[in-house]
């Protein structure tokens, strides 16, 4: 009889998750049937692969490939961002074609336009995206604000799920303004009183907003039915997603979604030690998210977009003090339960590699944007397998052979030894179809181990 998974180390329990990876589900819970015994053992040499890299071995065969696009596969297939983000069928049958004419060993699935309808429904403002704000040529924005005040921190901090229902959601949703007026729900405790915190939801305005999430509710079955069947599908066909959801680290919770650049730079300033509070109370919400997403779909990495740790964001004294300590916190309670984290570091983090290193080896995947190689090898490649890269610009502009320069360097760079994945370094819109193919070509030719 096996162990408990309570019994079981951080080392045991990765392993079982990438055994459940390497023997996917389909939605009723049975082993997924493959479409052909080829495909079946491409899927699980591609897993196998993936999982040398991240534990750091030396790979039997090749360095793996990634190819990580934004919005490319619907330019490459001919449709419009905004027609994947509201043809959910179109958008299905674009990141196929993608997979299938470049064949990486990972994906990042079907998920990244998401669907536009719903975010119409909810009056979404944190976003502008194609069609609704931006061309709908062109990819989403982000929408800069504050939205969670300054004199906030201490409601977020009280009580962070209250918060985000009652204050946060109704100034980035429009049509759940109702939520103002909601009561506390850990008021409800006895017969006495009860019938008075039912009140709000007899009034028109709350009614409206549970009409919007019912109608959202409805097209995001819609949008997860075809996402979902597409999932089964690519997997079938022995293409494995590289990500099974995502978290974040504290500071960007705060600096991206809730109080905005300019907020959160003010506040190391004017209030830092509300903000480290608040971080702290953030921190096991993003591992419960990270770690309770990986359980659920059987899958052992969970992504992490980093935003504000990048070089020129924060001092060295601020990245240690502010970022660095609840960002490594929920990377080691994930790391604590068999998951393993995805931080994509963004833009340049060549700063911050000798800090970033202090992580327990084979337990991390790190996607690298613009940051030096060879300083990243040395560094924080001595624990960590390290991807990506190859410069979206590059991409687009370069020639076949500059893309096939580009990827024998970091290959000769970074795989000695293993713990390198050869990929594109940042999530990419527009480029050369001959250059993505050029990368992943070449990086199985010449990726291959003497």
């Amino acid at each position: 009889m096996g162990k408990k998974w309570e019994e079981m180390s951080s080392d045991e329990k990765q392993e079982e998750m990438f055994a459940k990876w390497l023997s996917p589900k389909d939605p009723e819970g049975k082993d997924l049937k493959f479409q052909s015994p080829q495909a079946e053992k491409a899927y699980k040499e591609r897993i196998t692969r993936i999982k040398d890299a991240v534990q750091m071995k030396k790979l039997p065969d090749r360095v793996p490939v990634f190819a990580c696009p934004s919005f490319f596969p619907a330019y490459y297939a001919g449709i419009t961002p905004q027609e994947a983000m509201y043809d959910y069928e179109k958008c299905c049958m674009a990141f196929k074609k993608f997979v299938m004419d470049f064949e990486p060993d990972g994906n990042l699935g079907a998920y990244v336009p998401g669907p536009g309808k719903l975010f119409e429904i909810l009056d979404y403002k944190l976003y502008s995206w194609p069609g609704h704000g931006v061309a709908p040529e062109r990819s989403y924005q982000c929408n800069e604000g504050e939205y969670m005040k300054a004199d906030e921190y201490d409601a977020l901090i009280d009580d962070p799920s209250n918060f985000f229902s009652n204050t946060y959601l109704p100034r980035v949703f429009g049509a759940l303004e109702g939520f103002k007026m909601l009561p506390t729900l850990t008021g409800i405790l006895e017969m006495y009183g009860v019938a008075v915190n039912f009140i709000p939801f007899g009034l028109p305005p709350v009614q409206a907003t549970y009409k919007a999430l019912f109608e959202a509710g409805a097209e995001a079955l819609k949008w997860i039915g075809a996402i979902g069947a597409w999932n089964g599908e690519i997997t079938a066909a022995g293409f494995p997603i590289i990500a099974a959801g995502f978290t974040k680290a504290p500071f960007d919770v705060i600096g991206d979604t809730l109080r905005g650049t300019r907020g959160v730079m003010l506040d190391m300033y004017r209030q830092p030690d509300k903000l480290l509070e608040a971080m702290d109370r953030l921190t096991p919400l993003m591992i419960k998210m990270g770690v309770g997403t990986a359980m659920m779909v059987g899958h052992p990495i969970i992504f992490m977009p980093l935003h504000k740790g990048a070089d020129g964001f924060l001092s060295d004294e601020q990245f240690k003090k502010f970022y660095w300590p609840t960002f490594r916190k929920v990377m080691m309670g994930l790391i604590a339960e068999g998951v393993v984290p995805m931080p994509a570091a963004e833009g340049h983090w060549t700063t911050r590699l000798e800090v970033v290193q202090d992580l327990p080896k084979g337990k991390t995947l790190w996607m690298m944007d613009q940051s030096d190689m060879v300083k990243a090898k040395k560094t924080l490649g001595k624990v960590a397998c390290l991807f990506g890269n190859v410069p979206s610009d590059l991409l687009k502009l370069g020639t076949t052979q500059q893309v096939k320069d580009y990827v024998k360097n970091l290959i000769d760079t970074c795989s000695k030894g293993g713990g390198y994945i050869a990929s594109n370094g940042a999530f990419f819109d527009e480029a050369k179809a001959e250059n993505v193919k050029a990368m992943v070509d070449f990086a199985k030719q010449y990726g291959v181990y003497k």
